[in-house]
Order: C-alpha cells, then structure tokens, then sequence
C-alpha cells in the first residue's frame, strides 16, 4: 500500500486543520492506520491511531479531546482532525499503516511522506 498525507499547513494558535491519509494500491480496511508527528530536534512520536475491524482508537494524552481520527472508506481514507491547535503541535505529520497488532512506531509497515503544519502563537 501506498500512503499520501495532505492538508498541512500554517494556522494560529486555536485554529484547526484536517489531515488526510490516502491509500493506494490496497483497501485501507485492510490495515490499521496511524498518524505520528515530528517535530524540530525531538523524536518521532505517535499522535492517534484507529483500528481496521472494531474501529478502536487510540489519541495520545497531548491531543486528547482536541484530535479526532477517521475513516472515509468510499475515499479510502483516513483523516486526523485538529481542533484548538498549539504552537507544540507544530511538527511534520505522518500517516503509517500496519497490517499487524503493535501500534508502536516500529510495528508500522508502510509510511507516508510527512505534511507540515506550523501553528502560530
């Protein structure tokens, strides 16, 4: 499978932006999906993640209640939508895709090419 991440970009402090992931070459259902970040001289690190059978979602503490991931499986499809954005969550964004059971950065398969947002105080 192929991933393409869009939809960075700069946006001020409290605004939003919705990511997306898109898959080619395979059925997005067939893999668990996730969206890691990084930013400038940190590692990177794993922002949410949803299931490809029970629809389970994972969101780390930082972006809970502000981060919602989806999937649009007509568009195969997965987007991240960001509310009440900070200036810390301004990284380079990726989409990675496992078809196993660790969501951890090393139990992805396929990545994305990264898209930035930059977030403004």
């Amino acid at each position: 499978v192929q991933l393409q991440a869009s939809g960075g970009g700069l946006v001020q402090s409290g605004g939003s932006l919705r990511l997306s992931c898109v898959a080619s070459g395979s059925t997005v259902n067939n893999y668990d999906i996730a969206w890691f970040r990084e930013a400038p001289g940190k590692k990177r690190e794993g922002v949410s993640c949803v299931s490809r059978r029970s629809g389970r979602t994972y969101y780390a503490d930082s972006v809970k209640d502000r981060f919602t991931i989806s999937r649009d499986n007509t568009k195969n499809t997965v987007h991240l939508q960001m509310s009440n954005l900070k200036p810390e969550d301004t990284a380079v964004y990726y989409c990675a895709a496992t078809y196993g059971s660790s969501w951890s950065l090393d139990g992805m398969n396929y990545w994305g090419k990264g898209t930035l947002v930059t977030v403004s105080s």
